[in-house]
């Protein structure tokens, strides 16, 4: 029988040098040496701990791999991976693209481990600084400070790809997690409260097929590019209510959405101007395809309107606005948004205030007043009635 082992590793010196360095072996018996990168024997040993519970926990390879993996192999990995259609839109995978250039030219040859909250902080110090650079025939042209809500993507881009790393075990936390973006960005995260006023007027002057986009969108909270102007007309189930959605921006978004009357409305309305093909939402260019875009109709319709520009996404956030107006509880509200995360659904409801002031609105500062004398009135039309005291 083979001799047992009477301790997993050890913490050990090599000669002439001060750095300690730690010895065990992985789940196959081998034997592994490498230096603990301190002279500091408490440290020394803390990390031969950490090994030997990835060791354990068949995460020893994962971990080394990303002791030495560098970042722009990981930005490379995650485009590839994790960016690209169907996993991100295609929009969002050349905004990706856009920041990952940025992030790159600073982080470019550093170990992802060394990618610390003090690195991102001088980073994101540094491109509020910079100047726009534009390519024209001439040569290069300065233009003028790069936008904080610009900055701020690469923030929220750096984010993620950290926090996938996290995720895959090759980064034990996510450094931007100890980092606050140095200035204000304004508006940003600022959904716009649609009120039903404003939608009526917005769908006066909208084609059919956009007027029928904004009472879905209303009345169902889909996303607008990711599940509705993308959906089959085999998802319909109208005789039940209900609509399938197959493919969604998570994992919480594919489910079976309830419909209410509008919605069941507005679904037939398109139907019947949908035509032959599969999808609900046909391209005028493509007559296989399904529409892309609704920028340009958007942007134009609230010009007929007369109606200061704001995001078609918005009504997603006034579908989630209203229910929660209405008394519905916020978890409930975070399950009809088909949110994982009930943090998110505070970005969607901020402008409950809003419809809080409008309510201030509607006060009757006589309502005392009004009570009092509608008493007096009844008093002196009731009719009047005498008790003979015996």
């Amino acid at each position: 029988m083979p001799r047992t082992r009477k301790y997993d590793g050890v913490v050990y010196r090599r000669a002439g040098t001060k750095i300690w360095w730690i010895r065990y072996r992985d789940r196959k018996g081998i034997a592994r040496r490498e230096s603990s990168q301190t002279a500091d024997w408490e440290e020394a040993n803390k990390k031969l701990r950490e090994r030997l519970l990835a060791r354990d926990a068949n995460l020893l390879e994962v971990i080394r791999k990303g002791e030495t993996l560098t970042y722009v192999q990981w930005a490379n990995s995650f485009l590839e991976n994790y960016s690209k259609p169907p996993m991100r839109a295609e929009g969002t995978h050349q905004a990706n693209e856009r920041c990952v250039k940025h992030l790159k030219a600073a982080f470019g040859a550093t170990r992802l481990a060394d990618v610390t909250a003090d690195s991102i902080d001088i980073y994101l110090r540094e491109r509020l600084r910079d100047r726009v650079t534009v390519k024209t025939k001439l040569g290069y042209k300065q233009l003028g400070i790069v936008k904080s809500t610009t900055v701020h993507q690469e923030f929220r881009v750096l984010r993620r790809m950290l926090n996938v790393a996290v995720r895959k075990k090759l980064l034990a936390v996510n450094p931007c997690s100890c980092v606050e973006f140095p200035v204000a960005v304004k508006g940003l995260f600022r959904p716009h409260y649609v009120a039903w006023s404003e939608q009526q007027k917005i769908e006066t002057h909208a084609p059919q097929y956009l007027r029928n986009v904004v009472r879905i969108i209303t009345e169902t909270g889909l996303r607008i590019y990711k599940e509705l102007i993308s959906m089959r007309k085999d998802q319909l189930d109208l005789q039940n209510a209900i609509v399938w959605i197959p493919d969604s921006k998570t994992p919480n978004g594919t489910a079976e959405v309830p419909l209410t009357s509008l919605a069941i409305e507005a679904f037939k309305n398109q139907m019947a101007i949908s035509g032959e093909g599969p999808y609900l939402f046909p391209s005028d260019l493509n007559p296989t395809g399904h529409l892309k875009k609704l920028k340009t109709v958007w942007t134009k319709t609230l010009r007929r309107a007369k109606i200061p520009y704001f995001r078609i996404y918005d009504l997603r956030s006034a579908y989630a606005t209203r229910l929660s107006a209405g008394g519905v509880a916020d978890e409930w509200v975070t399950q009809l948004l088909r949110q994982s995360d009930a943090q998110v659904f505070k970005r969607y409801s901020q402008m409950k205030l809003l419809m809080k002031r409008e309510a201030l609105e509607k006060l009757n500062r006589r309502a005392n007043e009004m009570a009092a004398v509608g008493e007096a009135d009844a008093f002196s039309t009731a009719p009047l009635c005498t008790e003979v005291l015996q």
